[in-house]
């Protein structure tokens, strides 16, 4: 059998033991695309009856959703999610924490099976993924300084005095406020949450609008701001959240709704969100997932 030389005459294998070994290779790589290929085949809905892991993507928003220790998914969106899943198969999960605005681009990329931050159902999201049925009915605070000094008590009651309203970049209290007239240096976005309340505590804005529960959860343990009480709720129909799904796994979305159906409102759930600051009134008022897109 000829032996192949290297170029300072060391013997090295031989042609055919070469072939043999290429043609092994070639076997292994087929094999290992075929099963890479069948695992990317593999629907939503049949990893999660799988028992396989599911990966939750969520952004630093309390109580919706935010990472504990070790990013355990924690938050009210995260518990429900978590609750349901089990029912549906599974208990395995993967936490993908994340900037709020790279969520749907995110879930579109395929880092992540869900979002679970409790996005807002809105007709031009409808298009970029699949909302379950809502899970929540989202009511609005407004949070202002300790006494309230401007005695502000509504969206109106800032613009008409000229002052700043701060919200969260690309929350729907910016699309709020400019249909109530306000001048866009007069609305202030920054990331989230913490960075509202910011905003307000150094001077920055005299008031700052995002969901209650958020809002109760920031504020409670800071005396230099607090609530508007009361807060008359913006013009317009209500806005819901829910999770949201690929476009492509409508099946997993109809079995998260089956199980969500009983599960809304149970004490089951209840006992997992309340901690966070869901009561019964933040339970969804019967309108669907369809009628919201639809707007």
């Amino acid at each position: 059998m000829e032996k192949w030389k290297d170029d300072h005459g060391r013997n090295t294998l031989s042609r055919r033991a070469i072939l043999r070994g290429m043609a092994a290779l070639g076997i292994a790589a087929v094999a290992i695309g075929s099963m890479a290929s069948s695992a990317s085949a593999q629907s939503l809905l049949e990893k999660i009856k799988n028992g396989d892991t599911i990966r939750l993507g969520f952004s630093n928003g309390p109580p919706g959703a935010y990472p504990g220790e070790n990013n355990e998914p924690l938050g009210l969106v995260n518990a429900m999610t978590l609750d349901i899943l089990k029912k549906l198969g599974t208990t395995k999960i993967e936490p993908v924490v994340t900037e709020w605005g790279a969520l749907i681009p995110g879930l579109q990329a395929g880092r992540f099976d869900l979002i679970t931050d409790g996005i807002y159902i809105k007709p031009e999201r409808c298009s970029n993924v699949l909302f379950s049925e809502p899970i929540a009915t989202a009511k609005s605070a407004l949070v202002v300084p300790k006494g309230n000094p401007e005695g502000l008590h509504s969206y109106d009651d800032v613009r008409d005095k000229g002052l700043t309203l701060v919200t969260g970049s690309g929350y729907a209290a910016v699309k709020i406020a400019q249909g109530l007239g306000f001048a866009d240096d007069k609305i202030m976005q920054v990331a989230g949450p913490p960075e509202i309340v910011q905003a307000v505590k150094v001077g920055r804005a005299a008031a700052g609008v995002f969901d209650s529960m958020s809002a109760k959860r920031q504020v409670e343990n800071d005396a230099s701001v607090e609530l508007a009480d009361p807060f008359t709720q913006p013009p317009g129909p209500s806005e819901y959240s829910a999770i949201a799904f690929p476009l492509n796994e409508q099946a997993a979305v109809d079995a998260f709704n089956a199980v969500l159906k009983d599960y809304l409102g149970s004490d089951e759930m209840m006992a997992s969100v309340g901690k966070y600051g869901y009561g019964k009134g933040n339970l969804p008022d019967g309108t669907t997932t369809a009628e919201v897109c639809k707007r």
